[in-house]
């Protein structure tokens, strides 16, 4: 290739041509709903603390001496596929730099990206069992999204505080804040699914992998047994359903999960592929990286906010009504945090440097 991308290894041709875009900003395909969550995690008070000290405490290369000592390390000589389509993603978003990738053993289907300094993709051999070359591929252009938007850094800090915490004596995990930081950090999680769930179709090119992928997710293995539009009709049905009761059972049942439900996930991608924002990308009509630093965080603010208002009014959900009418009196939960908190608040300790990982105020890597 003579674009002075050789360093991908993008020797072999696709089996099929796959439109490429070059110095795509994460911008093009971020869902609103996960930089609207980006943006109050990062106001929830006490947040600036923990991940400053998290970040300073947090082993990197312990994390990657484990995957390198307990996983399958993909290259051209293991897992030659899966090398394959990593750098055809890369070569796809063009992300310059290839993530390290890992095969973990692990029956349950399952793929991430974490990472502090630099993303790392991990992927389990229940997901490469479970899904067929073209889905695998909108899952690799999914992980490629994670790292594209930097979110590998929030990520990490979640799987911290959620599963290794246990081991660290000075985080009170029973604390309201940090309950709180648990809390917005999945609700953010779930979000940024939806945004990775776009990169993975603009890497695939192919809504209906996209599509059997999720459905396996939910289903198995057994996909003759299933049907597309059915499983879109679960969603809707989900969105729509039921009184008030079962709105706050919705929200009871999703907070433990790191991962929207894969109804929903299927519903919001549809919609997606078929919207005139994905068919002008398609068309080489994006926003560009360069730009990112000129972009108005109050504009992408304000987008935000307008696709949540668009959400809550055409909604049938009964809570989402009783939605605007609380939200005037939410402005304090800054305030009730903040004395939660209590005297953890600033007081990281004395050895965690306070450097917070380099990104700019968009929440994209710089």
């Amino acid at each position: 290739m003579s674009d002075g991308h050789e360093h991908h290894g993008h020797e072999n041709v696709p089996s099929r041509q796959r439109r490429r875009f070059p110095g795509i900003s994460s911008r093009a395909y971020e869902h609103p709903a996960d930089r609207s969550a980006l943006v109050a995690l990062r106001k929830l008070s006490g947040f600036d603390t923990v991940f400053k000290a998290l970040s300073g405490l947090l082993p990197e290369r312990s994390l990657r001496l484990l995957f390198l000592s307990d996983s399958v390390r993909v290259s051209e000589q293991q897992f030659a596929h899966l090398n394959d389509m990593l750098r055809d993603a890369c070569y796809i978003l063009d992300l310059e730099k290839v993530p390290p990738m890992y095969v973990n053993q692990d029956p349950v289907p399952n793929a991430m990206c974490i990472g502090l300094d630099e993303p790392i993709i991990v992927v389990t051999t229940g997901l490469l069992e479970l899904l067929d070359e073209e889905e695998m591929r909108a899952v690799v252009g999914h992980e490629v999204g994670h790292a594209l938007s930097g979110h590998s850094v929030y990520r990490t800090i979640l799987l911290f505080l959620t599963s290794l915490a246990v081991r660290v004596a000075w985080i009170p995990l029973g604390n309201i804040a940090i309950m709180a930081i648990v809390t917005a950090l999945r609700e953010w999680f779930r979000k940024s699914e939806l945004s990775a769930d776009r990169a993975g179709l603009l890497v695939g090119q192919d809504l209906q992998a996209s599509m059997r992928g999720l459905m396996k997710l939910a289903g198995g293995h057994h996909l003759h047994e299933m049907n597309v539009d059915a499983f879109l009709k679960q969603a809707e049905e989900y969105e729509a359903g039921g009184d008030l009761r079962d709105s706050v059972l919705k929200i009871l049942n999703v907070l433990p999960r790191s991962h929207p439900f894969t109804t929903v996930r299927a519903a919001e991608l549809k919609r997606w592929a078929e919207s005139r924002d994905h068919q002008r990308i398609m068309d080489g009509h994006y926003p560009r990286r360069s730009e990112d630093k000129d972009t108005s965080v109050t504009d992408s603010f304000r987008e935000s906010a307008s696709h949540y208002a668009t959400h809550v009014k055409s909604s049938k959900d009964p809570l989402m009504k009783l939605v605007t009418d609380i939200a005037g009196g939410a402005g304090d939960l800054g305030g009730r945090v903040r004395r939660g908190f209590g005297g953890f608040t600033g007081t990281a300790p004395r050895d965690a440097p306070t450097d917070e990982p380099r990104r700019d105020d968009d929440g994209d890597n710089a």
